[in-house]
């Protein structure tokens, strides 16, 4: 009896200890390793600027990066705002603990092992947290029997500078290309130029929101295939940002962003929702699936 019920039992487990020991090694990664797509899109944009000062800017940028790498220190001293997308398999069991606790337990232990800057405070009273906890940690149910795990260290600074407006439907595909130029524009210098554009458009206020957040996780400049229509608002909106000419670090150039990226859901009846989170040049992400 026994051997049939664990013959016909789905579940897979994983235990917390595991979850909490890969969120640790995420974290210290991504704050330590940019992504090969974001090293590429880099030393493309410095064979495509022409302005002296952005070229050297983008020259000191992939240095930068080169010697965090090799030297296990942080890309930028603004080691993020740990936020993960977290996708639980159907089939899966979480044992030994709570699943969250575990989460910000490999939070505090990356951000204390691994020297890295604790940004959390209160919003008030601005009382450092004193270990980058609590987390933004969103959860979706997937299909399957695998846990996926996205640490995504998100920086004050072009996080200050994305925004969201609830536009009338009649504004229609003008007016969101309107609302994200004047986002990058009032942006200028403060998200550290070139960025990555990330819009989510449709859902409700905070589903748009989260979509142009998850666009950033994308490899750089790769496409948005699933509609053809987003796809040619994230081509014109990369050249009518590109002709702003803030340029690296804002100091002018060609290369205000390396990449626009774009997802879209239905939406109700009568609004149009549109999110603009924009990224620094430090994206930082890392995944693993357990």
């Amino acid at each position: 009896m026994n051997t049939e019920n664990k013959k016909s039992n789905p579940w897979r487990r994983i235990n917390t200890k595991r979850i909490t020991e890969t969120v640790k090694k995420l974290f210290i990664k991504a704050n330590t390793t940019l992504g090969a797509d974001m090293v590429s899109a880099l030393r493309c944009a410095l064979q495509q600027e022409e302005s002296p000062i952005g070229k050297q800017v983008l020259t000191k940028i992939l240095q930068n990066a080169d010697i965090a790498c090799h030297e296990a220190m942080p890309i930028c001293q603004d080691t993020g705002l740990a936020v993960l997308f977290v996708e639980i398999g159907q089939d899966v069991r979480i044992v030994g603990g709570d699943l969250r606790k575990a989460i910000e337990e490999g939070v505090r232990q990356a951000y204390g092992e691994g020297f890295l800057r604790k940004s959390l405070c209160d919003p008030l009273t601005r009382t450092n947290t004193g270990d980058n906890t609590p987390a933004v940690i969103h959860m979706d149910i997937v299909p399957g029997n695998q846990l996926r795990i996205i640490a995504m260290p998100k920086g004050g600074g072009s996080e200050n500078m994305s925004a969201a407006r609830m536009l009338t439907p009649s504004a229609g595909t003008d007016g969101i290309k309107k609302f994200v130029l004047e986002t990058v524009d009032r942006a200028g210098a403060n998200p550290c130029p070139p960025i990555i554009v990330g819009i989510g458009i449709g859902g409700s206020l905070e589903q748009a929101c989260i979509l142009a957040k998850k666009a950033l996780l994308r490899p750089v400049g790769e496409k948005n295939t699933s509609d053809k229509r987003v796809t040619q608002m994230e081509k014109e909106l990369y050249t009518r940002i590109n002709e702003l000419g803030i340029g690296p670090a804002g100091l002018g150039g060609r290369v205000t962003t390396l990449a626009v990226h774009a997802e879209m859901m239905p939406c109700h009846i009568a609004s149009l929702p549109v999110a603009v989170n924009i990224q620094c040049h430090v994206a930082r992400h890392q995944e693993t699936i357990i």
